[in-house]
């Protein structure tokens, strides 16, 4: 039987599909459930003491975000990212990211907008002395601020979907190559790129970010 951290045993009876769904996907994304790991429901049920019925339900929506693939007869693994998967992941999120970067450069009024940016990469610079996790998290919380600020809902729900994916790609590139994306100047570029108002460079500056990310994890 597998042997995982407290994270994953006794939940408490309230939203236990959620506490499933958050337990299981922090141990995918840690990757304490390292990519390929088979997802036995007997075990994983009686670890997180719920229904088999309700771990089904938190697998279904870990296969919707791509971090759980099945394979022969349905059985459930924790996906596995090739380099194509992970260029595919960046190609869209520069769709994306690219596309609200252009919605606030054309903004009127732009400062709200920068503040909120600024002080997301001034929090990337405050983790860059902490946990790797830590670090992570600030780096997706600036660009999942970059998308909701640019006020497209289709957009920010679109990118949201790739968060686990993000999340495993990292972990694909282990620790140096990771934490080479989360350059504070790096962050600062996009920012700047925005202020100009320029619409063809803050969309080409995203581009180019994107572009450099995915070689830095698979290169």
């Amino acid at each position: 039987m597998m042997a995982l951290s407290a994270s994953l045993l006794g939940l408490e009876k309230k939203s236990l599909r959620e506490q499933a769904l958050s337990a299981l996907r922090t141990a995918i994304t840690s990757g304490e459930l390292e990519p390929g790991r088979h997802l036995v429901e007997t075990e994983l049920s009686e670890m997180l003491q719920i229904s088999r019925g309700t771990l089904r339900e938190a697998l279904r929506q870990l296969e919707q975000e791509g971090l759980v693939s099945a394979g022969a007869r349905g059985r459930l693994s924790v996906r596995h990212l090739d380099v194509k998967e992970i260029r595919d992941i960046f190609a869209v999120r520069a769709v994306l990211e690219s596309l609200a970067a252009r919605t606030l450069s054309e903004l009127p009024d732009k400062e709200t907008v920068l503040a909120e940016l600024r002080a997301a990469v001034e929090n990337m610079a405050q983790a860059a002395k902490l946990s790797l996790e830590e670090q992570i998290e600030t780096d997706l919380e600036f660009h999942r601020t970059l998308c909701r600020l640019s006020g497209n809902e289709t957009l920010l729900h679109q990118w949201e979907s790739l968060e686990g994916s993000i999340r495993m790609s990292i972990m694909f590139a282990g620790l140096e190559r990771a934490t080479r994306n989360m350059s504070v100047g790096r962050h600062h570029d996009i920012v700047a790129a925005i202020e100009t108002g320029n619409a063809a460079k803050a969309r080409e500056t995203i581009i180019a970010h994107m572009d450099e990310a995915a070689e830095n994890l698979v290169g």
